[in-house]
């Protein structure tokens, strides 16, 4: 639930109305293991059937444009709070310092970090989604 209100503050800091449809749509793309528009759509459609397959397509753009959604990662919502696309991450420390990592570097510290706490034994990461 997170995710979907600052992804809609977010939409809403852009200028987009905060409508039904869109929040229906969000809420199918968060939930959902989506592969493309259609099956957005077949399923928005099943809860409003005033959602068109245009509505969905311009949703996936705008949510696309804004850097929350990529078409290559099965329409799974990726949210960084800087908002900006990236190859990595950045990750401010409480003293404000920002630490910059790739997403390679990112992957082996939580590996790292993973079988330091005995969470993995030999297991590499494949995937990482947030929820």
């Amino acid at each position: 639930m997170k995710n979907k209100e600052l992804l809609l503050n977010q939409l809403r800091d852009k200028g987009f109305r905060i409508t039904k449809q869109r929040k229906i749509i969000l809420d199918i793309i968060l939930n959902n293991k989506c592969s493309c528009c259609k099956e957005i759509y077949y399923q928005a459609n099943e809860k409003d059937p005033s959602i068109g397959i245009a509505t969905v397509y311009r949703m996936v753009k705008t949510l696309e444009e804004i850097g929350v959604i990529d078409r290559r990662n099965l329409y799974r919502i990726s949210y960084d709070s800087s908002n900006k696309k990236q190859d990595g991450f950045a990750i401010t420390l409480n003293n404000k310092k920002i630490l910059s990592l790739s997403a390679t570097a990112w992957k082996e510290a939580l590996e790292i970090g993973l079988r330091t706490k005995g969470f993995i034994k030999e297991e590499e990461i494949e995937t990482i989604i947030m929820k």
